[in-house]
């Protein structure tokens, strides 16, 4: 008889309990769901089912007798031993190689990515390991593209929030240049405002491009982005004007974070240019952070000349008060306003009904 016409004949599963209790797993095994594999303490295997046959592409009768790591790839075996001894050592139901990525090796050669449950069978005066075997490529080709959509759409985000900032940029430079052709120094002032307004919407958006998550601001970093710019804008002199900031670690979505932003420079700004005339000395102090679980509160405080007696404030002619009042009520939110000792104006929002 010639090697071809041999036949390879089915080795006999051990015995692993008494009759029936034997009949019993049997049967549990042969017609459980996913592949089942029982191996001996020294990764023979011992046991197959049917759908093992499925998964892998081999007869059970070319698994039998062999050592287990002919199902792993070549590139993991080299730990495969130390693993099944550290598992005989403390045994119990557990999954193998949490948190990794896993992969068995089918008899084509190709691989695939699966979770395997592994459970402690005693044989006598052995331990056994039947390993349960799922086959997760399809959901984990699923999640790759996911993932990948979602890194896609990110860089999407991020390049809009880039070019947003890039054309408020340009408006903010068309008003500075026109600023610098007027001689009435109100309206230049008026014109300086508007400047700062737009670039502080632009620096949100500068925020967003630079963070990791393109879908929330960092009010700190925003925060201290917009105090450089103030400072330059209405050439602060700091030995003069002395700025403290307590800012608690607060993310805002891009819907809260525009008209926060926008009014964050209008408390700054009327600060440093009111609060402080004829080289008054004094400080400033800001607070962000949040007062609930999901109320954010904004507080600019001045030890400065105050608000005038006579101003109404809720029905005050300033575009900036105007625009305060009209973001506040976008947010859903509040202020309140001390006028001397300090003079204060705080807001306070609610995250989730910020619009």
């Amino acid at each position: 008889m010639t090697e071809a016409d041999q036949t390879i004949q089915p080795s006999t599963p051990p015995v692993l309990f008494p009759s029936e209790e034997n009949d019993r797993f049997g049967r549990v095994v042969e017609h459980a769901p996913n592949a089942m594999i029982l191996t001996d303490p020294h990764g023979t295997i011992t046991m197959v089912n049917a759908e093992t046959e499925k998964v892998f592409g081999y007869l059970r009768e070319e698994l039998l007798g062999q050592a287990i790591e002919m199902l792993v790839p070549q590139r993991f075996r080299h730990h495969h031993s130390g693993l099944r001894d550290s598992f005989i050592q403390n045994p119990g139901p557990r999954p193998m190689g949490p948190g990794r990525d896993l992969y068995a090796l089918r008899k084509d050669g190709s691989e695939f990515a699966v979770e395997i449950g592994l459970n402690p069978i005693p044989m006598g005066d052995q331990m056994h390991i039947l390993a349960a075997i799922v086959d997760i490529s399809d959901r984990k080709t699923r999640q790759e593209h996911l993932e990948r959509s979602l890194r896609e759409k990110e860089l999407l985000l991020a390049e809009v929030h880039h070019r947003v900032k890039n054309n408020l940029q340009i408006v903010y430079s068309l008003l500075d240049m026109q600023s610098a052709q007027i001689d009435d120094q109100a309206i230049r002032d008026m014109l300086r405002d508007s400047c700062n307004r737009v670039r502080s919407m632009a620096q949100i958006h500068q925020t967003l491009y630079q963070s990791e998550d393109v879908s929330q601001v960092d009010l700190g970093h925003f925060f201290d982005d917009l105090l450089k710019s103030l400072y330059a804008s209405y050439v602060v002199d700091s030995n003069r004007i002395a700025i403290n900031t307590n800012i608690s670690q607060v993310f805002l979505p891009i819907s809260s974070a525009v008209p926060s932003g926008l009014i964050a420079n209008e408390l700054l700004s009327n600060a440093l240019k009111h609060a402080f005339p004829d080289g008054r000395e004094g400080k400033i102090d800001i607070y962000v952070g949040k007062t609930g679980d999901n109320t954010v509160k904004i507080t600019v405080s001045d030890d400065g000349v105050g608000l005038p007696e006579n101003l109404d404030i809720e029905n005050s002619a300033s575009l900036g008060l105007q625009l305060v009042y009209m973001l506040v009520d976008q947010l859903h939110g509040k202020l309140d306003i001390s006028r001397t000792n300090p003079t204060s104006l705080s807001i306070e929002f609610p995250l989730a009904e910020a619009s």
